[in-house]
């Protein structure tokens, strides 16, 4: 039903000189994003190459404002996401901690707005959630409601990493990281399967310790497999001796550097490995002449990540997800969703390593 829609409203104007495109066929797509100041890796043609293969329960519309050249000008891609335990809404763009729309100009933020929820009406989806950062300004909030629980750190590079190295925090960053630099650490750049896996299981189980669902391991593989040979993903671990204590999982794109995915062994926090790849990958972005380095999402009420992050030199910005319809949610779907988290971080806590794969790959077939 969706493919047919979506063939059906790319046959035509979605009101207001908006219509569909499909960026697996649109060869003009990713040359956008590429030029576009908020364009990133999550915008890409692929990102959705590895949706679409990986969550059937998904399905994006990648809406566009075209030129008089047939160019395209401004867009805004959302998925579809349908959920008997969460529900159906249309979110852009699912599992993207970065993904601002593709829009500079006000104007044409309404008319995409508009789009969206007549997108929405024509589904019979009632909820819309998009995901912003630097493009909140031409969100109206008189129309979305404005979630600015979540939280962004970013960490200002240049060519000398010297300079950057003397904004963090004297004991809780560069005593750390002189530390692993004693210690028997060394690097290793993931090229194999093997090497991802690797960082998977422990990555399970950082994330059973703080008592969150792990991501799908198709989900990591897919992505690692489609950019990887783009120099757009890189895998970095680290060892001491024969033995994966941590690693991170890196997106590059333009002037970018992200952390997105990390791993450790809490066994060997002793030897600061995540302090020992951090500085690895900050000095290197810097050296490869990126400017940003950013370290992800955080929530507001995740107190020691925000402290941890800080400790870097990262400056912190709000990452506001603007809501359709415009209310703040009540308070008792508020208390019922706190009691879910509470559930989910015990279930997590308490679940056997094989059975967390999983609980991960059933929580992310609901999620989006």
């Amino acid at each position: 039903m969706a493919a047919d829609l979506n063939r059906e409203l790319a046959e035509g104007a979605l009101g207001n000189s908006v219509s569909i495109i499909d960026p697996l066929r649109n060869h003009r797509w990713d040359r956008f994003v590429q030029q576009h100041p908020y364009g990133w890796i999550t915008h890409l043609s692929g990102w959705k190459r590895v949706l679409d293969a990986n969550f059937p329960h998904m399905y994006g519309y990648y809406l566009v404002i075209k030129d008089a050249a047939d160019g395209i000008k401004a867009a805004l891609p959302v998925y579809s996401v349908e959920s008997w335990l969460t529900g159906r809404r249309l979110v852009s763009i699912p599992f993207a901690t970065l993904c601002d729309p593709l829009v500079t100009d006000a104007g044409d933020m309404e008319l995409l707005s508009e789009a969206v929820l007549c997108l929405a009406q024509c589904l019979g989806i009632s909820r819309v959630e998009i995901r912003t950062a630097a493009a909140a300004h031409l969100l109206n909030r008189d129309r979305f409601h404005a979630d600015c629980l979540r939280k962004h750190h970013s960490l200002t590079l240049c060519d000398d990493p010297e300079q950057v190295w003397q904004r963090f925090h004297r004991s809780c960053v560069r005593q750390r990281i002189a530390r692993a630099e004693r210690c028997d650490l060394h690097l290793i750049r993931g090229k194999r399967e093997s090497d991802l896996r690797e960082f998977y299981l422990l990555h399970r189980v950082t994330r059973k310790r703080k008592g969150l669902p792990p991501h799908p391991y198709l989900l990591v593989k897919a992505l690692w497999q489609t950019f990887g040979p783009q120099g757009l993903v890189e895998l970095l671990l680290c060892r001491k001796g024969s033995e994966t204590v941590a690693g991170l999982l890196l997106f590059k794109f333009k002037s970018r550097v992200s952390i997105e995915y990390s791993a450790v062994n809490a066994l060997h926090n002793d030897s600061s490995p995540v302090h020992f790849l951090f500085w690895t990958a900050i000095r290197e972005a810097c050296l490869q002449g990126y400017r940003v380095l950013d370290f992800g999402q955080t929530s507001e009420h995740n107190k020691s990540l925000m402290e941890f992050k800080s400790h870097w030199g990262a400056q912190v910005t709000d990452l506001p997800h603007f809501l359709y319809p415009n209310a703040p949610p009540h308070s008792s779907a508020m208390g019922d969703e706190s009691m879910a988290k509470k559930l989910l971080q015990f279930v997590c806590n308490k679940a056997p390593d094989t059975a967390l794969s999983y609980l991960g790959d059933f929580c992310y077939r609901h999620l989006g």
